[in-house]
């Protein structure tokens, strides 16, 4: 995922050939926070302005882009014959498909890429749950 910013204690940095981000650890609680506020927002009225849907849903992105890096390869771990593995690799390919849209500045564009981030995790956390040996990180 070329041109990804990697998100670090608050710092925001560019990357586009990917070389910081099997260094640096991802800031799990304060997106899975910023998710759950954007997901609990109506999806009518003038909750948040459009740039700051749309920069919400750039950071919640290029963040579930570093996740769906992480859950690859733990799924490139898998035996051939897991369970694991099928619905795996169709999170990851629903997960790319819909990252794969440039953002929009709606608040549901904003929703669709925390719940990306939400259920990328989910699928990590069962991953490593299966094999704790198995995290990257």
């Amino acid at each position: 995922m070329s041109d990804t910013p990697v998100q670090t204690a608050g710092t925001v940095r560019r990357d586009p050939h990917g070389l910081l981000a099997n260094d640096l650890p991802l800031d799990r609680e304060p997106i899975m926070l910023l998710a759950t506020a954007v997901i609990a927002l109506p999806v009518t009225g003038d909750t948040l302005p459009p740039q700051d849907c749309e920069q919400i849903a750039r950071l919640l992105a290029g963040h579930a882009r570093l996740v769906a890096d992480e859950v690859q390869e733990l799924c490139a771990r898998l035996p051939r014959r897991s369970s694991l593995r099928p619905l795996t690799e169709t999170v990851l390919g629903e997960a790319r498909r819909r990252l794969s849209v440039d953002p929009r500045p709606t608040v549901a564009s904003a929703q669709n890429r925390a719940r990306v981030v939400r259920i990328l995790y989910e699928r990590h956390d069962r991953l490593t749950a299966a094999d704790p040996g198995m995290s990257p990180t």
